[in-house]
């Protein structure tokens, strides 16, 4: 006893001094440096919204550039929005405009990716304001980015109001005196959205050309600010933080203007698969699908926070064991709306498929998980396949035309320049598709070993990515919400690095430093082919 009383005071005072460190003040370095975070990240959140906002105005004051459904001789009020006229003394340059389009979205990318860096800075109230006031700020712009927005009016008007199924009947044999007819542009291509997504279209039709376009843009900016809040909703279960997570995927400004701006279905898409996510999270089995026997296994690196997957009230051990019939008569109702969710999100767009495969994979450790969310999935197919069968008969979106176009600085093209191939060949094109299959398995079985869905589904999106011969900039939004939730910093650096090189690839100036530099992919022999090819449809 008394060889150890020497020992207690000294661990005491240990103990005493280690407490009274941890009580004590910060240094002023400390608070120095806390402050300069602050400030630096508030200066990138007002550097984001003042670059939006100069966007939006460049756009909604006259024909340009900015606005590709517009030129000299139209400019409807009704499109331009309230912003419109704005700024009368704006230049009339398109070369200058295209200048300040490319300078301001870089500018707001580096922004960003500062605002994540002095994350330690991000508050929840500064986040918000400014996620909100760009979403308000996107909702009044005119179409920002390509005319896909008209096209989703065009197919709906030509069910609605001409009573031609879009799957089966390409829009050049319409009525040409329909008011979305000008305003759409692939005249020669059959409809390749889903179904889903195509019915929802159908509820603006009464409402004019006009109105649906403001009524879409509405719809669309909803769906994103859901997202979000579902991504925050994912965060606190996970054990992130909400606040990294939001800022991650909602200051994006590709995803802003390109996406928001532009009035892409690729939000609502999202909300159905983070709405998956989450709900799975809900069920226990969303970061880790945990086995159904009773010793619990240690959780995936992406299940911090998550629910346990316990057996449910309403059955007995034995009936949760048995039979796959059991297993649903105990289904835990947000595992099974979970697999609802994802067939809902394929049915809106098809590219959201590729996640199905890898969320099953996880859950093969979980038998009766797994069970409930095969179910849900095979209640939303057969629930979608009869609303579609009884709108278009047996005719699904054409995404076979549409896998045959290529853009000029899609990976699988530039592959096929850098090998001496003149751009993206058949077999390069068959190759990339095995890359994806092959991708998609690897996903597969991360997510088997790790019992979690959300790194490997991020990955799987950045394998779809980067193998896609037509490849848009606001698809990096496929990646944002999933690498938020992971743990993979990989994945953030890749959704990061993806985000640059599709700036570099689709900003309005990028074809003038192009031709400056003497790089002309859309020259070769098999450029003007894939060329012709978009022209003939867009005619």
């Amino acid at each position: 006893m008394s060889s150890d009383a020497p020992a207690l005071p000294l661990r005491d005072s240990t103990a005493r001094a280690g407490a009274r460190r941890s009580l004590s003040w910060p240094s002023a370095g400390s608070l120095a440096r806390v402050r300069s975070s602050q400030w630096a990240a508030r200066a990138c959140l007002l550097a984001i919204v003042a670059g939006s906002l100069l966007l939006v105005l460049v756009a909604a004051d006259r024909p340009g550039p900015l606005t590709p459904t517009t030129h000299a001789q139209f400019f409807p009020r009704w499109m331009a929005g309230p912003l419109g006229g704005a700024w009368p003394g704006l230049t009339r340059d398109s070369t200058t405009l295209r200048w300040l389009f490319t300078a301001t979205m870089i500018g707001m990318y580096a922004a960003y990716l500062l605002a994540l860096w002095c994350r330690a800075g991000l508050t929840a109230r500064a986040v918000v304001a400014s996620v909100v006031a760009l979403h308000l700020i996107l909702v009044l712009a005119p179409p920002m980015a390509l005319t896909d927005v008209f096209n989703y009016i065009n197919y709906a008007r030509m069910e609605v109001v001409h009573h031609l199924n879009p799957y089966t009947t390409i829009p050049i044999l319409e009525p040409h005196s329909d008011p979305s007819y000008a305003l759409s542009n692939w005249h020669q291509l059959l409809s390749p959205y889903g179904p889903l997504f195509t019915l929802i279209t159908f509820a603006v039709v009464p409402l004019g050309v006009a109105a649906s376009f403001w009524g879409l843009k509405v719809v669309l900016a909803a769906a994103s600010l859901a997202t979000l809040g579902l991504v925050w909703r994912c965060a606190r279960l996970l054990g992130r933080d909400p606040v990294k997570a939001v800022a991650f995927v909602g200051l994006n400004p590709i995803v802003l203007v390109w996406g928001l701006g532009g009035d892409h279905n690729d939000s609502l898409m999202l909300l159905f698969i983070v709405l998956g996510f989450y709900l799975l999270l809900r069920a226990g089995c969303g970061g880790s699908a945990q086995p159904d026997s009773p010793a619990r296994a240690a959780p995936g690196p992406d299940s911090a926070g998550s629910e346990p997957a316990g057996p449910d009230p309403a059955a007995g051990h034995t009936a949760g064991l048995a039979l796959p019939g059991a297993w649903l008569r105990s289904a835990s109702a947000a595992a099974v709306l979970a697999g609802v969710a994802f067939v809902a999100a394929a049915a809106i767009k098809a590219s959201a498929a590729v996640l199905i495969p890898v969320v099953l994979a996880s859950l093969l450790r979980s038998r009766r998980r797994l069970a409930q969310v095969v179910f849900g999935m095979s209640v939303a197919c057969a629930a979608a396949g009869a609303a579609s069968l009884i709108a278009f008969g047996l005719h699904v979106p054409d995404l076979s035309t549409q896998s045959r176009l290529v853009t000029n600085e899609s990976v699988p093209n530039l592959v096929g320049l850098a090998v001496g191939a003149g751009g993206e060949t058949q077999t390069l094109h068959t190759l990339m598709t095995a890359a994806l299959a092959v991708s998609l398995l690897a996903c597969c079985v991360l997510a088997w070993r790790r019992r979690s869905a959300i790194t490997a589904s991020g990955w799987a999106s950045v394998a779809l990515l980067v193998t896609l011969s037509w490849v848009l900039p606001w698809y990096v939004l496929w990646v944002l919400p999933l690498a938020a939730l992971s743990r993979s910093r990989r994945l953030r650096t890749a959704s990061a690095v993806l985000g640059a090189y599709l700036i570099v690839s689709w900003a309005p100036a990028s074809g003038l430093v192009w031709q400056g530099i003497g790089f002309h992919p859309e020259r070769t022999p098999l450029g003007r082919l894939h060329q012709r090819y978009i022209k003939e449809l867009l005619n």
